[in-house]
């Protein structure tokens, strides 16, 4: 707005001089992670930030380069959005429990919540069920907590006590309890079925015509379920419906739903973990698909890493789980923004601070 006082940068004495309780704090609490990873006998690991494919979900988006080899001809490469396809070429070459806390990139993300670039702890077990992985989530919520000595995560009006026993709640019972939807009705096999979805949502959220299932899904997530999870306590929502499963196995005893949860704290989503698949032709099937998906919507797809699902095929049995390090690090110390607790946040040009 016209007249305003400019944003200082960050590294300006009286603003750094602001942000450095927060800054302080996330250096208690990834000590303390780490230290919990230690007992835990996992390995910690550094994986490669380039890579030939960062990720094959339809609404993920990355930052592209180009590497000019010794010939002086080029070779595509893409900042990576997460670890995982290298922390699970790991575990396909013998590596049992390791976690990393990575720098992953964004395009298309900026905002109270989300950076562009920012810190990922991920964390694998072979040979542990998603239950595992979900235990270990609660404990490193709760540790991040006991480093900085916050006892009620507070944002946005919501609080939620890191330490009190978690909310288990399906998918299902959520989009039933919050949307009044039934949604297992609307999937046959492991597909969606868009029509049932749209009828069932009708009047609950907007719908276009090129909506797809999954898109009907997640407007009726983000705008009648989240809001209320994760409310006094920590919530894990699990059983995604399986059109939604990306990289998780689907549940043997019942193909509309996936080995995937997610857990919220205040309205916000900290974690998103996987019983791990390892059929690498379903694996192909989703990510072609995925991609397909996204070339018509944004007119561009990325490669797929046949590396990556050589590696899918040959890995253990796993579980693993990917958390928003910043994210946590902004309720676990009371900052309002997630800009608050990063050493050095982006240019200013599409944020605002009081």
């Amino acid at each position: 707005m016209a007249g305003d006082k400019p944003i200082s940068p960050f590294w300006s004495p009286d603003r750094h001089l602001d942000r450095r309780p927060f800054l302080r704090a996330r250096g208690a609490m990834t000590g303390a992670i780490r230290g919990f990873f230690a007992e835990q006998g996992f390995v910690e690991v550094e994986t490669s930030i380039l890579q030939v494919s960062p990720g094959n979900e339809t609404h993920l988006h990355a930052p592209r380069t180009e590497l000019m080899r010794p010939d002086g001809s080029r070779a595509s490469r893409y900042l990576r959005t997460s670890p995982e396809f290298a922390c699970k070429k790991l575990l396909a070459a013998g590596e049992t429990q390791i976690f990393e806390l990575a720098r992953v990139f964004r395009d298309r993300e900026r905002g109270d919540l989300h950076l562009p670039e920012f810190t990922m702890l991920e964390w694998y077990r072979a040979g542990a069920s998603y239950d595992a992985i979900m235990a270990d989530t609660v404990v490193v919520i709760a540790r991040a907590a006991q480093a900085t000595g916050i006892g009620t995560f507070c944002f946005r009006g919501r609080t939620a006590d890191p330490f009190a026993e978690p909310e288990l709640l399906t998918v299902a019972g959520a989009f039933e309890r919050f949307a009044g939807i039934d949604l297992l009705s609307t999937i046959s096999g492991s597909e969606g079925n868009r029509a049932a979805l749209a009828a069932a949502a009708d009047g609950r959220v907007r719908i276009e015509e090129d909506d797809t299932w999954s898109d009907i899904f997640s407007k009726v997530l983000v705008e009648h379920v989240e809001p209320h999870l994760g409310q006094g306590r920590l919530t894990i929502l699990f059983e995604y419906p399986s059109p939604e499963a990306a990289l998780a196995r689907v549940k043997a005893d019942d193909p509309r739903v996936a080995e995937r949860f997610e857990v919220y704290a205040c309205g916000v989503e900290l974690a998103n973990g996987f019983g791990e698949l390892t059929d690498a032709e379903e694996q192909r099937k989703r990510f072609t698909e995925s991609m397909t998906e996204k070339q018509r919507r944004y007119g561009e797809a990325y490669p797929l890493d046949e590396d990556f699902l050589a590696a899918v095929a040959a890995m253990p049995e796993a579980s693993g789980v990917a958390l928003g390090f910043d994210r946590l690090v902004m309720l676990a110390s009371g900052a309002s923004r997630i800009d608050q607790v990063v050493w050095t946040p982006p240019a200013n040009e599409t944020s605002s601070e009081t």
